[in-house]
């Protein structure tokens, strides 16, 4: 019998083998090479969630909230519950501990690390979108929440990033049936003797949601996300956006080279990750909209298994096999000097548990 560290090592063998196996045309701009990922144990539900909110404290890795289908997943109209369940996991061999609560059942909003606690903003449950802010400490073996200062106004699929001590949040949907995409932007300044939220100029394209954001050398990114308009029936229509933006204090906004596709819904923040000796932000799969109108849509054949790496040294991205999973509406965190990528979605009304882990910067 093979033991479990054996196992281990087979794996990563065998994904660095199929690195080194690309074909022999491969397109410009793109590589194979795949990075040793492993997998947690799973979050302890059986179909996982969309939309949860990730970060660490106490030196856990802690995943709460989110939404998933109840009943027929293809039935219509659809039953989306949305939870108040939190996770927590104090070490990467160890159980998840199931017994803790959020103020409320919440989901797609977003959060960020610092100061050994996880903040987390916006989100929506199955009537309405939130402006709400709180804090999650990780102490002792409990889950302490503490309040902080609410968004300026409700929203929920908002992208957020924290650049040294302020968090920049832009984008969303103020209101679960409108029809236009938010163009918001909006600071923290966590140093502030009493921090409030300011309002900024937005970035110079349209308003959106589901977009990905990252931070890196001083500079908050805004990357991809869909824009809406209002369609003959008055329900909205999906516009896939590919563009890409990075705003400095100090200098404000500048429109950067655009995606090789849409990443609407990918892992956000964005992590860095170093590529040939290169920082650069990891786009994890995400939504390039192709295959938005798929019928039937129980065949749908999952988001895109490959990834975007952009590198700000010289403003150009690559198309890469790197983790090589189908993922939107999930969030990553560093933690432990690795990338978590938790639960998500893998195709339309499909959730997973699956925990994975990425070798970090």
């Amino acid at each position: 019998m093979v033991s479990a560290m054996n196992s281990r090592l087979l794996s990563t063998l065998i994904l660095l083998i199929a690195g080194m196996t690309a074909p022999a045309q491969t397109p410009k701009g793109t590589t194979n090479a795949r990075i040793p990922a492993e997998t947690l144990a799973p979050i302890p539900d059986a179909q996982g969630f969309a939309g949860s909110f990730a970060g660490v404290s106490g030196g856990a890795l802690v995943v709460a909230g989110g939404s998933n289908i109840t009943g027929d997943k293809w039935a219509e109209p659809l039953a989306k519950k949305w939870y108040d369940s939190v996770f927590v996991l104090e070490r990467p061999d160890g159980k998840w501990r199931t017994d803790l609560k959020l103020p409320r059942p919440l989901g797609y909003g977003f959060s960020v690390s610092v100061d050994d606690s996880m903040l987390c903003f916006g989100g929506s449950d199955a009537n309405r979108h939130y402006a709400d802010g709180f804090r999650l400490q990780w102490k002792k073996g409990k889950l302490v929440t503490t309040p902080l200062p609410p968004l300026p106004m409700p929203c929920a699929n908002v992208c957020g990033a924290l650049v040294g001590h302020t968090i920049y949040v832009a984008g969303g949907l103020g209101a679960p049936l409108d029809t236009v995409a938010m163009h918001n932007f909006w600071s923290l300044d966590l140093d502030a003797h009493e921090p409030i939220w300011r309002e900024l100029e937005p970035w110079p394209g349209p308003g959106r949601m589901h977009a990905v954001a990252g931070a890196f050398d001083g500079g908050f990114y805004l990357f991809s996300g869909v824009a809406l308009s209002a369609g003959p029936d008055g329900k909205p229509v999906r516009e896939y956006l590919r563009d890409a933006y990075r705003f400095t204090p100090g200098a404000g906004w500048k429109r950067l080279a655009d995606l090789p596709r849409s990443a609407s819904a990918a892992a956000s923040p964005a992590p860095v990750y170093l590529a040939n000796g290169s920082p650069q932000l990891l786009i994890v799969s995400g939504d390039d909209g192709l295959n938005v109108l798929f019928q039937p849509v129980e065949k749908h054949p999952g988001f895109p298994r490959n990834d975007l790496l952009y590198d700000p040294a010289s403003d150009k991205w690559s198309t890469v096999e790197l983790v090589g999973i189908s993922r939107a509406t999930e969030p990553a965190v560093i933690w432990q000097k690795r990338i978590v990528i938790p639960s998500g979605e893998v195709r339309p009304r499909v959730r997973t548990p699956e925990v994975w882990l990425v070798p970090g910067p």
